[in-house]
């Protein structure tokens, strides 16, 4: 049977949030962000682009760009209420859809041509979202994930479009390498260099020359390239919580011991949070004391996935439940409150240096294994 598949982006989503809280800033650049000079560019309107501003930018070369831009804050609260709205709507319509991020989805229509027209489908349920929650939101529709997703990119600001069977070849071949997801500055950067440029020229080159400069990366491109995805629509579930318990063999009241246990727990499961991206925004402490009384201590804190912060937290939520001085048979961590996210860290707060370095750590940890690197205070 072929397949049916759309992917739904809601435009520039952050900013436009921001605009239905705030219409005064209508027509303005925005960009939404660290609010520091070392911090980076979380989202950004088209009036901001237009400079060259773009996601992922250091602030402080976003404001070299374009030195007129409104730098907000951002309210993850508020964001994750809206994503919720959308989930929601697209819940009640769709037969099958994936969230693959706070803004976007994908949906598997196929064998609903036979009763509707997929794409009239489609259009309803996004002037529908678009009714219902005021946000721009466009889509494309075709017959992978793939060439769904560069459609939807071809069809922003706020439009639609098909990319009928037969046809993703010829739709990829005349787009820039750079639209294939997937493809980072590196690639592109090394892509260039070879003189391959569009996707249709990267398509003409030999599947083992590609593996031989990328490895299976490689392999993974050539298929790209030629608009060839069989990923499936993974069916939505929110998981609300992960967590992270140990027990000691012997009780304990050595708390540097507990402490960096602590520091090491939490490293994975931030780990954990970034691979799957998302975000929490409460963190649980608990203890078992050798009597088996159990305590927790909670804390609400802003969206994040970073180390760092969380650590901190975790330490001073320790320090205020081991009140009791006992030995200790077990300590746990739950991070709560989770959100999906393609920002996998922390972009309103953490600084270049601070993300450059977890990306550096998790490049180790994705090739090596979860425990192959860690920082000194949890050993």
């Amino acid at each position: 049977m072929k397949r049916s598949i759309v992917h739904l982006d809601l435009d520039s989503f952050f900013v436009s949030v921001e605009l239905l809280n705030n219409s005064k800033l209508k027509g303005k650049p925005l960009v939404v962000g660290g609010s520091s000079r070392r911090g980076v560019v979380a989202s950004c309107g088209y009036e901001a682009r237009r400079f060259g501003v773009s996601a992922g930018m250091p602030m402080k070369m976003a404001k070299r760009l374009c030195p007129d831009m409104i730098v907000l804050k951002g309210d993850m609260d508020r964001y994750s209420k809206y994503s919720g709205m959308v989930t929601e709507i697209i819940r009640e319509d769709a037969p099958v859809f994936e969230k693959s991020s706070i803004d976007e989805f994908y949906l598997d229509l196929s064998g609903m041509d036979r009763y509707f027209g997929c794409f009239n489908w489609s259009g309803e349920l996004r002037t529908r979202i678009m009714k219902e929650t005021g946000l721009p939101i466009s889509f494309g529709l075709s017959v992978n994930k793939l060439v769904a997703k560069v459609g939807t990119g071809e069809a922003k600001p706020n439009g639609k479009i098909q990319i009928r069977a037969g046809t993703e070849k010829a739709f990829l071949a005349p787009l820039s390498v750079s639209k294939i997801p997937s493809i980072g500055k590196v690639t592109y950067k090394k892509l260039s260099f070879m003189g391959v440029r569009t996707i249709d020229t990267l398509s003409r080159i030999p599947p083992n020359l590609l593996q031989r400069e990328f490895g299976k990366h490689g392999l993974s491109l050539s298929k790209k390239s030629k608009g060839i995805d069989h990923s499936p629509v993974v069916p939505y579930s929110e998981k609300k919580s992960i967590s992270s318990e140990r027990t000691f063999m012997q009780d304990s009241i050595d708390v540097r011991k507990m402490r960096a246990l602590l520091s090491k727990m939490i490293m994975k499961l931030a780990f954990e949070l970034r691979e799957s991206q998302k975000l929490t925004s409460c963190i649980t402490i608990k203890i078992r004391y050798t009597d088996f009384n159990t305590y927790t201590k909670q804390k609400r804190i802003g969206y994040t996935a970073n180390d760092n912060g969380l650590t901190r937290v975790a330490h001073e939520l320790f320090d205020q439940l081991y009140e009791r001085r006992q030995l200790i048979r077990l300590v746990g961590v739950k991070f709560s409150g989770l959100v999906s996210g393609s920002y996998q860290i922390d972009l309103f707060d953490d600084t270049i240096s601070e993300i450059k370095l977890l990306q550096q750590l998790d490049h180790i940890r994705k090739r090596f294994g979860k425990d192959a690197i860690g920082k000194a205070s949890a050993l």
